[in-house]
């Protein structure tokens, strides 16, 4: 039995950990077999100040001896454990490059993240091996970081989860209404506030709009304050954190998912929006065209070519239609056992015991269907 150790000090929670939480948890799950046994090594004591946790989780690990088959440490989790010939390889998977995502923000959450990121590379720079979720990730690597030749391999889906959520939790929009979905962390770079200037925008084309908001986070506060000085009243619900079902509910629901970010390693939201069979628009921006190569796709910061590609999709239901049979097809590239498989293919290069797994696995996602 090979061995796998996954470190992360990301919350184990949805509500915290957002996509990357999400990502880990669906790789670890994807990546078990009978041959693998995959452990995901965590902090056992947190604090309140997230960054504090991560600093102290990673420097318990200096001096402990790993002799598994390879350890895998997501974005700065791992910079500090030994590394040496008689240790197994380490791989840093990059989920999202913090040096990038610093640009975004400001204060006392600017600076945590700016000290994160110098954790990201200097353990970016000790791996065996870098593995990343995007082009673009990979390009911010070796522009902020100095990594070259990052392995690009893609986030995951679980389909038949989710096929599983939709199927149990059917809904439809209320007669009367145009349904607008956006889901995710509030953070600024996440470009809500464009949402809400483009739903007020939207009143007088489209009057039975309603856009839903689903997440929490740092902007809450900033959004509402703007949504009230745009009047925009019932035109727009906060939902706060939802439940796998509530969400799949919610994904039923919607007419159309809009997500204008402006700043996405790679965008997990997508990938769910797509296996609802909802067409996209969100932000020319970061690793979304990447992505969504069948949605809409609009100038960043832009409220106005936002509002229009909405309308769009309002005026014209066969376009809706067109993008989101194209999307069902797109996101099947990104099943979690072919996107697993890969990645057990590129860490076997530098672990070699792990290859007779990583064959295994290929067949196993040559087989994988529909459900």
């Amino acid at each position: 039995m090979q061995v796998l150790q996954f470190i992360t000090s990301i919350p184990w929670d949805v509500r915290k950990g957002s996509g990357c939480y999400v990502g880990t948890r669906t790789l670890a799950e994807a990546l078990r077999g009978p041959g693998l046994q995959v452990d995901v090594i965590r902090p056992r004591i947190t604090t309140p100040v997230y960054t504090a946790t991560r600093l102290l989780f990673n420097e318990s690990l200096r001096w402990r001896c790993f002799h598994d088959a390879a350890t895998i440490g997501i974005d700065a989790d791992g910079y500090a454990i030994s590394r040496g010939p008689n240790l197994p390889p380490h791989i840093a998977c990059i989920k999202g490059v913090l040096g990038d995502a610093v640009r975004f923000e400001a204060g006392a959450a600017k600076a945590s993240l700016a000290f994160q990121a110098t954790l990201e590379r200097k353990h970016a720079r000790r791996a065996d091996l870098v593995i990343t979720i995007s082009r673009y990730c990979a390009e911010r690597l070796e522009e902020l970081y100095g990594v070259k030749n990052a392995i690009v391999v893609p986030e995951l889906i679980d389909l038949h989860a989710w096929r599983h959520l939709f199927r149990a939790n059917p809904a439809a929009a209320p007669a009367g209404k145009f349904i607008l979905l956006s889901v995710c962390r509030f953070y600024a770079r996440k470009r809500l506030d464009i949402l809400l200037r483009a739903a007020c925008l939207l009143r007088k084309t489209i009057p039975e709009l309603e856009v839903r908001m689903v997440g929490n986070g740092p902007e809450r506060d900033r959004l509402h304050q703007i949504a009230r000085e745009l009047d925009l009243g019932p035109t727009v619900r906060w939902l706060g954190d939802a439940s796998p079902s509530n969400l799949a509910e919610e994904y039923n629901r919607c007419d159309v998912f809009c997500l204008p970010s402006v700043q996405e390693g790679f965008g997990i939201v997508f990938l769910e929006a797509m296996a609802a069979g909802k067409p996209i628009v969100a932000a020319r921006a970061a690793a979304i065209p990447e992505l969504v190569r069948n949605g809409l796709l609009v100038e960043p910061d832009n409220p106005e070519a936002l509002a229009e590609a909405i309308v769009r999709l309002y005026r014209d239901p066969a376009l809706r239609r067109s993008l989101s049979s194209a999307g069902l097809r797109d996101v099947e590239q990104f099943e979690m056992h072919r996107v697993a498989a890969r990645f057990l293919s590129e860490i076997a290069k530098v672990a070699p015991s792990l290859r007779a797994a990583a064959s295994e696995a290929h067949e196993c996602a040559g087989g994988a269907t529909k459900t």
